[in-house]
């Protein structure tokens, strides 16, 4: 049974480095290992088309890679992608669109094992067609070690904020400001003061209440703000965006030699 590093670093306190993928080719998470500087990966579920079959490739690369495994879930089905995603051996699982406190309670239940949840003894990787290497007992610490993350983007969510983080289970939260600006009727500002003030109110919130808030940047200087605010778990960039990032600028100095010639 593999150890779900991002779990043991929250239970001791430490920062954490993740980043984050929508392309689901096990190749891509071989690189972010071999660098030997990320705790873990997010594979974004939410945006990203996948099969089932690319869940467990995935939890195979990133066991193999030495890293811990998180998917972002879609708002629906989200019961049945978290117990799939589970039983395919990903770790951690971060849910969107979370509004209400009876959705924070569904994710949390989706993930823990019955009585305490709803999942239950599954035909998985570790528990059923892999001549079941794991016990039912081993099966049930996976289901309470798995890291339970948020999306903090609707403006019910901000307002109800510490209801919601009552709920036992959740460990960690991310603040959407995309999906938030568009919540309070104000499409893609960002930057808006309405949308920071909510930030900062999520981070502040949760450090009080013993959640551990995540920070999504884009490069390594932007944690400097969310470090003097209290954060310690970042997750860095998006593959896509590096890619396109890369061809944007090399493209334009190429063109720019060649333009000359």
């Amino acid at each position: 049974m593999k150890e779900n590093k991002l779990r043991e670093l929250l239970r001791k306190g430490e920062p954490t480095l993740g980043t984050r993928m929508l392309i689901p080719w096990p190749g891509v998470i071989e690189i972010i290992g071999y660098t030997g500087l990320f705790d873990y990966v997010e594979f974004l579920g939410e945006y990203a088309p996948y099969h089932l079959h690319d869940l467990e490739n995935f939890a195979r690369a990133c066991e193999l890679a030495g890293l811990s495994s998180m998917i972002k879930i879609d708002q629906e089905p989200r019961v049945f992608i978290a117990q799939r995603a589970i039983a395919a051996g990903i770790q951690n699982l971060l849910f969107a669109d979370i509004r209400t406190v009876e959705d924070a309670e569904q994710a949390v239940k989706a993930v823990r094992a019955e009585p305490k949840g709803i999942n239950g003894v599954r035909v998985s990787r570790g528990f059923g067609y892999l001549s079941s290497e794991i016990t039912v007992g081993d099966l049930v610490k996976i289901y309470d070690d798995a890291v339970v993350a948020i999306m903090v983007e609707k403006k019910s969510t901000v307002e109800n904020l510490e209801e919601i983080l009552s709920v036992d289970g959740i460990d960690m939260v991310q603040f959407g400001p995309a999906d938030y600006s568009l919540s309070i009727g104000l499409p893609g500002q960002r930057n808006h003061p309405k949308v920071k003030e909510a930030e900062e109110k999520t981070i502040k919130t949760a450090l009080r209440m013993g959640v551990a808030p995540r920070a999504e940047i884009r490069t390594p200087e932007e944690a400097d703000r969310y470090i003097k605010l209290g954060v310690r778990n970042f997750s860095l960039n998006t593959d896509i965006r590096i890619l396109q990032s890369w061809l944007k600028e090399n493209g334009e100095r190429l063109r720019k030699t060649l333009s000359q010639l």
